[in-house]
C-alpha cells in the first residue's frame, strides 16, 4: 500500500518514492490551452498550489530527460501528442516567496534577494563563452555575489529570460509561488517598500516580456492591478469565484472517496465530510481541504481535529473580530457560527491599504483565505457567504472565545458554565453568570469620554438588537448542540432567539429580550414593577406567538422559555 508524504510539496519527490499521489496533472493541459499567457491562480493556504506548481515546473523544464517518467502513469500522458510534447521543451525560472515574511523590509528584501540568487546559480553556466556581451556579465554577477542594486534586482527575472531564450532557442516558462506573501506581512509595517519593488519585479517578468511562453503565479489574494499587476493586459486572473482551474487545486469528493478506499481508512464518510468539505470555487462544490484531509488519514486514530495552523492572514482577520469597534463583524461572525448564511459584495482587486477605511474587505479576505466559502450570486459582486465547515467553524468559536477571555476579561469557564445552566434549565444560575458576563461586556465599551453602548443603543431604532448580539456571542459556545437561530418567523410572529437542539431529548430554548429606558428619580418599588411588567410581557409574547412552534415541529418535548429585560447595562430575568 502506498504512504502518504505528509508535509512534502515536491512533486517529483513524491512520484519518484512511490507515494500516494493525487492526480492533478490536467492541470498542465488546462495551463498550456488558456489564451491567456499569464495565469494568476490565488487560492487558500494548504490548498496544493506549491505541488502543483513544481508540477509545472518538472514538465515543462528542458534538460531533464528523467523527468519524463514522471508523467507517465499519470492522466496528463493520455492526452493527445500536441501536449505531451511541450514536455521538456522551456527553460523554467520557478521561484517561492513563502518565506519573505519578517517584521522590517529590509530582512524580508534579503530572503527575496536569496531566492533570485538561487536561480541565477542554478543558471551560472550562462556566463561560459560569449554568449553575454561583458557588461551583461558583470551585471550577473552583481546579482549573483548580492552586489546589485535593488533596480537590478527589480528587473532580474526579465533579464535572466533573455539570456535564457537566448542560450536555449526557447521561450520561457516562469513560475511565482506565494507572490503576495512578502505583501501581505508588510500591511501596515513596510507596505510602501514592498509593493514598488513587488511591482517592478513581476511587471518585468510579466509585462511585454518577448522571451515568455507561459507564466504562472501563485498565492492567496489578488492584489489590485494597480498595486502590482498595472499594465499587465496578458494577464488571466481565476480567483474562487472563477470556473476555470476550479476543481484542480484542493480534493473533489470522488478523490476523497478514492483516498479511503486506497488506503483502507475505517471511519464514517459523513462525519470527515462534515469536518473538511464545503467549499464551493467557482462551478465546483465539495471541494475539500487537503491538508486535513491527508493529516487526519494519517492520525484518523485521534480522531478529528483543526489542522490549520496559524499564520499572519490568521492573526489579520483575529485582530479585525476583535476590535473595540467591530461589533456588526462579531455579529455576522455568530451568525455564521449558527449557520446561517450572511450576504455581502466581494471586491477581488483586493488593495490593502484600503483595509482601514473599508471594513467590508474582511469579508473577502476571509473568503480569500479559505475561512469562509461561496453560496448563491445575488448580483455581479454579491455573494452569500458562509462557514465551509466544522473545522473552520472550530477557529471562529474559538476567535469569539478568545475575545472574550482577553479583550474582554471574562474567562472561558464562566460562558460555558452559563450556557449550560441555561440548557439545563437551571435559571437561577444562569442569572446570575449572564449578569456578570453582560455587566463585564458593557464596562469594556465604556470608555472615558463616552460609553459605547449608550451611543449604540441612541443610534438604533432597534435597542434590543444590540443586547440580542451579546446573548447570540454567550451561546455560540453550544453551537456544537444546538441550531442557534435567531430573527425568525415562528408561530405569529418573530422570535428573537430560538435553540434547537441536535440531541431531541434535551431541552429547547425559546428567547424573547426586551429593552426599558432609565428614569430619573425612579423609586426602587415602581423600577421594580416595571421590570416585572416586562418580563411577563416578554413571557406573554413568547406564548401568544408560539415562537416556540418550530420547536414542537422538532419533536423537542421539553422547551425553555425565557424573558429577558435590560435595564442600561443590567439584565433581568
Amino acid at each position: 500500500m502506498k504512504k502518504l508524504d505528509i508535509g512534502n510539496s515536491d512533486f517529483k519527490s513524491i512520484i519518484e518514492n512511490n507515494n500516494y499521489y493525487v492526480d492533478k496533472s490536467l492541470l498542465i493541459q488546462e495551463v498550456i490551452d488558456t489564451q491567456k499567457q499569464v495565469l494568476l491562480i490565488p487560492r487558500p493556504r494548504r490548498f496544493g498550489k506549491t505541488m502543483n506548481l513544481l508540477m509545472l515546473k518538472y514538465f515543462f523544464e528542458n534538460g531533464k530527460p528523467e523527468n519524463e517518467k514522471l508523467f507517465m502513469n499519470l492522466d496528463i500522458w493520455k492526452t493527445e501528442a500536441e501536449i505531451r510534447e511541450k514536455r521538456g521543451k522551456y527553460p523554467v525560472i520557478y521561484l517561492t516567496f513563502k518565506d519573505a515574511k519578517a517584521n522590517t523590509w529590509e530582512v524580508v528584501y534579503k530572503y527575496i534577494v536569496a531566492e533570485i540568487v538561487k536561480i541565477y546559480s542554478k543558471n551560472d553556466y550562462l556566463l561560459e563563452g560569449n554568449l553575454l556581451k561583458q557588461h551583461e556579465k558583470n551585471d550577473f554577477n552583481t546579482i549573483l555575489n548580492e552586489k546589485a542594486d535593488i533596480a537590478k534586482y527589480g528587473n532580474s527575472l526579465r533579464q535572466l529570460s533573455e539570456y535564457l531564450h537566448r542560450y536555449h532557442k526557447e521561450k520561457v516558462v516562469i513560475l511565482v509561488d506565494e507572490y503576495d506573501t512578502p505583501i501581505q506581512s508588510g500591511y501596515n509595517r513596510y507596505y510602501d517598500d514592498v509593493v514598488p519593488f513587488m511591482r517592478n519585479l513581476l511587471s518585468g517578468a510579466f509585462k511585454d516580456n518577448l522571451y515568455l511562453y507561459k507564466g504562472a503565479i501563485t498565492g492567496i489574494l489578488q492584489i489590485s492591478r494597480e498595486s502590482i499587476f498595472s499594465g499587465l493586459n496578458n494577464l488571466g486572473v481565476y480567483t474562487v469565484l472563477d470556473n476555470r482551474f476550479s476543481d484542480k487545486f484542493g480534493f473533489i469528493e470522488s478523490e476523497v472517496k478514492q483516498i479511503i478506499m486506497d488506503l483502507q481508512v475505517p471511519t464514517e464518510y459523513e462525519e470527515i465530510k462534515k469536518w473538511y468539505d464545503g467549499y464551493n470555487i467557482g462551478n465546483t462544490t465539495d471541494i475539500y481541504n487537503p491538508w486535513s484531509i491527508l493529516n487526519y488519514i494519517v492520525e484518523y486514530q485521534d480522531g478529528f481535529k483543526p489542522y490549520w495552523v496559524n499564520t499572519s492572514s490568521d492573526d489579520l482577520l483575529k485582530e479585525s473580530i476583535k476590535h473595540k469597534d467591530a461589533t456588526d463583524s462579531r455579529e455576522l461572525i455568530l451568525q455564521l457560527i449558527n449557520n446561517e448564511p450572511i450576504v455581502k459584495d466581494i471586491y477581488e482587486n483586493f488593495v490593502f491599504t484600503d483595509m482601514d477605511a473599508k471594513k467590508e474587505l474582511i469579508w473577502t479576505l476571509m473568503l480569500f483565505s479559505g475561512y469562509l466559502t461561496i453560496g448563491k450570486k445575488l448580483g455581479i459582486v454579491r455573494y452569500e457567504l458562509r462557514i465551509p465547515n466544522y473545522e473552520i467553524k472550530f477557529v471562529f468559536q474559538n476567535i469569539i472565545l478568545d475575545w472574550f477571555e482577553v479583550e474582554v476579561k471574562i474567562l472561558k469557564k464562566l460562558l460555558e458554565d452559563t450556557a449550560n445552566d441555561l440548557v439545563t434549565n437551571q435559571l437561577e444560575k444562569f442569572a446570575e453568570g449572564f449578569k456578570k458576563i453582560i455587566g463585564d461586556t458593557f464596562s469594556y465599551y465604556d470608555t472615558e469620554n463616552e460609553p459605547v453602548v449608550r451611543y449604540a443603543l441612541r443610534a438604533t431604532h432597534q435597542p434590543e438588537k444590540v443586547y440580542h448580539s451579546y446573548v447570540l456571542g454567550l451561546l455560540a459556545i453550544l453551537s456544537d448542540d444546538y441550531i442557534i437561530r435567531s430573527n425568525r418567523e415562528s408561530g405569529e410572529g418573530r422570535y428573537d432567539i430560538l435553540m434547537i437542539p441536535h440531541d431531541k431529548t434535551k431541552n429547547g430554548v425559546v428567547i424573547e429580550i426586551k429593552k426599558i429606558e432609565k428614569k430619573k428619580r425612579e423609586s426602587e418599588k415602581r423600577r421594580k414593577e416595571r421590570i416585572g411588567k416586562e418580563l411577563k410581557s416578554a413571557l406573554a409574547q413568547i406564548e401568544e406567538n408560539q415562537y416556540y412552534k418550530e420547536l414542537i415541529e422538532h419533536k423537542v418535548v421539553n422547551i425553555i422559555k425565557v424573558p429577558i429585560v435590560f435595564l442600561g447595562k443590567t439584565a433581568y430575568l
